[in-house]
C-alpha cells in the first residue's frame, strides 16, 4: 500500500490529469449523447466534437489550477494559445476513429443494425479516440502548455553554507 501511495505522490500531476480527464469524459458523453440522440442525430462526429470542445474548456481551468498547479510560468495568453492548439489536435485525434468507423468502415444504419452502430460509435469515439487523445494531451500539456521550469534543488536535512574566511593581508 505504501508503494502505491508513494507512486501516486510521485506522479501527482498525472493522477490529477486523469481525474480531470474523467470529469471531461463525463461532460463529453453527456453533451455528445444529448446532441446525438435529441438534437443532431444525423451528425455524430459533430456531436462528439462539440462535447469534446465543451469538456476542453472545463479541462483548461482544471489543468491550470489543479493538475499542473506547480507549473505554467508562461504568460497566460501564450499558455491559452498553446492549450487551444493542443486541444484542437486532441479533438481531431479523438474524432478520427469515429469518423473512420462511420464513414470509412460504413458502420452505420442501414449497413448495420442500430445497436451495432451505437456500439461501434462508442468503442471508436469515446474509448479508442479518447485513449489516443489522452496520451497526446498529457504529453503536450506537460511539454508545451505547462512546462516544468528549472526549480532550485531541494536538499534533505538542514542546509549549511560555507562562510568565506577573510584574512588580513600579511605585513
Amino acid at each position: 500500500m505504501n508503494a502505491v501511495l508513494r507512486l501516486l505522490r510521485q506522479h501527482r500531476s498525472a493522477v490529477r490529469f486523469l481525474v480531470t480527464g474523467g470529469i471531461g469524459f463525463v461532460i463529453t458523453m453527456t453533451v455528445n449523447y444529448g446532441l446525438k440522440l435529441f438534437v443532431i442525430p444525423q451528425h455524430p462526429v459533430t456531436a462528439l466534437a462539440i462535447g469534446i470542445t465543451i469538456a476542453t474548456i472545463v479541462s483548461y481551468w482544471m489543468n491550470k489550477k489543479w493538475s499542473f498547479d506547480d507549473r505554467g510560468d508562461l504568460h497566460t495568453g501564450h499558455e491559452v494559445a498553446l492549450f487551444v492548439v493542443v486541444s484542437l489536435v486532441g479533438v481531431a485525434l479523438n474524432s478520427a476513429p469515429l469518423y473512420l468507423s462511420r464513414y470509412g468502415l460504413g458502420l452505420e444504419v442501414p449497413n448495420v443494425t442500430r445497436t451495432t452502430q451505437e456500439v461501434a460509435d462508442f468503442v471508436s469515439g469515446p474509448v479508442i479516440g479518447t485513449a489516443i487523445a489522452m496520451v497526446f494531451r498529457y504529453w503536450a500539456m506537460a511539454r508545451f502548455v505547462f512546462p516544468r521550469t528549472a526549480a532550485p534543488v531541494r536538499r534533505e536535512g538542514p542546509v549549511t553554507r560555507e562562510v568565506p574566511v577573510v584574512r588580513a593581508p600579511e605585513a
